[in-house]
């Protein structure tokens, strides 16, 4: 059985944490609110960017004319996965959710005969994916340094993954991110973006364009997979501070438990002590 001071020890120790822990899910939920409005104020914008694309799209169809971001390069062989997720960790399964999704993915392409490669943003991802498809990986992008992620991130993502594209090193890109939902609700999400996919976007009326489609698409494209980077990044972040408020709030939680129980421990200890003295004492009284 510990001694005393071991166990007032542990106690203090155990406080200091709980401390800790507060302090962290205050923080994260007051980025929490910052990110969480960043994530649903793109929303709208990336959807509406979509069904402009969608429309566009329309017409063009996959003719010889269309751009080869719409139309893909006509393969499906190698495959680039983008996978998002934090730099730092203390946030629950956040990390682990996106990983293991994108895990899965590469053994699936993998177990086709498709040729994976891997393009990390966040080191917890990277380190998690390491032992297992360090081979496949091809870059990485390092935010450690960003403190509030903005369209210039995005846009340099972006530009690596199109320069990619450009020079022939794959034929599809899929991004893996954590979409918000709640505090204690982030859903990973896979979501291709060359060549670009429409989900759930309808097409719209057609019109005529001046310059053509295939102008406009050629301007647009890019931009639109800057905005899905972009959109991806602001889910992320705010699915992250989500996943660490509350994870430090079950921390807590569970810090103010074990305080409790070592007290109470202690408490038992401190009693058996002084009846140990109290009957030492009275023995040897009767001994006199």
């Amino acid at each position: 059985m510990p001694s005393l001071k071991a166990l007032k020890t542990r106690i203090v120790s155990v406080k200091n944490t709980r401390k800790i822990t507060k302090a962290m899910q205050l923080v994260a939920a007051a980025k929490l609110r910052r990110a969480q409005d960043s994530a649903e104020q793109a929303r709208p914008y990336a959807e509406r960017m979509i069904s402009v694309i969608a429309g566009l799209s329309a017409s063009v169809g996959t003719s010889d004319s269309a751009p080869r971001l719409l139309a893909g390069t006509g393969a499906d062989r190698v495959h680039l996965l983008v996978v998002m997720t934090s730099e730092r960790g203390l946030c629950g399964g956040f990390n682990s959710t996106i990983s293991r999704l994108a895990r899965s993915h590469a053994q699936a392409l993998l177990g086709q005969g498709k040729t994976v490669k891997i393009l990390t943003v966040g080191k917890k991802g990277r380190e998690q994916l390491k032992r297992d498809f360090g081979q496949h990986f091809v870059g990485h992008v390092d935010l450690s340094e960003v403190k509030r992620v903005g369209y210039a991130d995005a846009s340099r993502i972006a530009r690596d993954v199109l320069s990619r594209f450009a020079a022939g090193e794959f034929d599809v890109a899929t991004l893996f991110f954590n979409r918000f939902q709640s505090v204690i609700s982030q859903v990973p999400t896979a979501q291709q973006i060359i060549p670009v996919k429409f989900e759930g976007a309808a097409a719209t009326a057609l019109y005529d364009y001046e310059p053509g489609e295939e102008a406009i698409l050629t301007d647009l494209l890019p931009r639109g997979v800057a905005t899905q980077v972009f959109t991806a990044l602001l889910e992320n972040g705010a699915s992250e501070q989500g996943a660490r408020m509350s994870a430090m709030d079950n921390a807590t939680r569970n810090a103010g438990q074990m305080i409790n129980r070592l007290t109470i421990q202690y408490n038992r200890s401190r009693q058996a002590a002084i009846t140990k003295e109290l009957i030492e004492i009275i023995s040897g009284a009767e001994a006199l």
